[in-house]
């Protein structure tokens, strides 16, 4: 992997990684439009770049994220997903993805290179998102419960199938839980702490036992410029996605889904190779 394609794949991933688009399934297709070789480490690098995306979260909404005052910064008390509840409820979201991504980590892997599931996910998840937009919606903000949170979990292990998307999936789970657009956004944005922060230590421990600690010295600069160039542009996604959603919901990410999935298609049936090999 060079340099220059680290830093395609972390933009995409920033910006995608918060957007109901699924991150998954546009870096493969990135990668597959860059004619990247499919290695242990590019399936690893796609993942461990998730780091960079999550500390953007936890900076963004450091006052969430203050158990009590430290170094004069004071919690934010104007919710109730900040302070110890938060890391709570946070810690109950990601039990069953734990769970089942412990159990099923090596299907997941085998789905990754499939161009076409990603697309019919893509697809399938656009529609689903135009229909849940207008039927889900709460107009205020409610006490985010115990209950509420394992039920969202539940709904992001959906986002373990390519595709899919794990913000999407969150936030349907969320806003079907009586959660705002804006509580159900957010709420995701925080249980991808947890749930990303795992899913980067497997995959780096298991390159470590695949191919030892060569790997990661070879290719420490671009799993480097790759975080910090992810943390970048997903401060600046967050910022735009909550706006964004607050004021006009989520049927264009939807739209863009769709059309995004039918395109890549099209291109695929005129002959183009853009599948990982």
């Amino acid at each position: 992997m060079t340099i220059l394609e680290s830093i395609i794949l972390a933009i995409v991933e920033g910006l995608t990684e918060f957007l109901p688009v699924s991150s998954t399934g546009h870096m493969i297709l990135t990668e597959g439009i860059l004619g990247m070789e499919s290695t242990a480490y590019l399936k690893a690098f796609t993942v461990m770049i998730q780091f960079g995306a999550i500390l953007s979260v936890v900076i963004f909404y450091f006052r969430r994220f203050l158990p009590f005052p430290i170094l004069g910064f004071h919690p934010d008390e104007t919710t109730s997903l900040g302070g110890w509840r938060l890391y709570a409820l946070m810690i109950v979201g990601c039990i069953p993805a734990a769970v089942l991504g412990g159990l099923l980590n090596d299907q997941i892997d085998a789905l990754l290179g499939n161009t076409w599931v990603v697309l019919a996910m893509l697809s399938l998840g656009g529609i689903l998102m135009i229909y849940f937009d207008r039927i889900f919606g709460a107009k205020g903000e409610k006490r985010v419960t115990v209950t509420n949170a394992f039920i969202i979990g539940l709904f992001q292990c959906l986002a373990m199938i390519p595709g899919v998307s794990r913000s999407m999936a969150t936030i349907f789970g969320g806003m079907q839980q009586g959660l705002t657009r804006r509580q159900a956004a957010e709420f995701s944005f925080f249980l991808a702490v947890p749930t990303m922060f795992g899913a980067t230590l497997l995959k780096g421990y298991k390159l470590y036992k695949e191919l030892g600690m060569q790997v990661f010295q070879e290719n420490w600069q671009t799993l480097l410029i790759g975080n910090v160039v992810a943390f970048l542009v997903a401060l600046l996604a967050i910022k735009f996605f909550i706006d964004f959603v607050t004021r006009y919901g989520f049927r264009a990410f939807g739209y863009y889904r769709i059309l995004l999935s039918v395109g890549v298609a099209i291109v695929l049936l005129l002959g183009a190779n853009i599948s990982l090999s």
